[in-house]
């Protein structure tokens, strides 16, 4: 499994990193113009992302943002199938936030702190991980 984590909160990226790394690769993106530019750079070298865990409150460029830039990506590249699996990661548990995820095609929303259980519950819905 090759994974993106965007992430700004240093604790929260390694909490992440420490996880899922026992999966496979795992890359780093501070906010979501990093990450909109490394999905890119993946494609056309042809080593997609399996999975991004994706913050919603970042500086540059938010989570929700990218997950639409990254959506349109796929869209614009005849990607329909297989597409990469989003989790969006935050703090934000209003009603609206989440309901904006998924109007964004997310495939699966947690709110922090993470629980290394539940997002291991999601990969496995997945089938990401054993």
């Amino acid at each position: 499994m090759k994974t993106l984590i965007v992430e700004d909160d240093f604790t929260s990226r390694l909490f992440l990193q420490t996880v899922l790394s026992r999966y496979g690769e795992c890359h780093i993106a501070v906010n979501g113009k990093e990450a909109v530019e490394a999905f890119r750079v993946a494609g056309e070298v042809n080593q997609r992302y399996d999975l991004i865990c994706m913050d919603i409150m970042m500086p540059e460029m938010d989570g929700q943002a990218a997950m639409r830039a990254i959506r349109a990506q796929e869209a614009a590249t005849g990607i329909y199938t297989k597409c990469v699996k989003i989790v969006m990661t935050t703090a934000l548990g209003d009603v609206k936030d989440v309901i904006a995820a998924f109007q964004g095609l997310c495939d699966a929303y947690l709110t922090k702190p993470i629980s290394a259980r539940k997002l291991m519950e999601k990969l496995r819905g997945f089938g990401l991980v054993p």
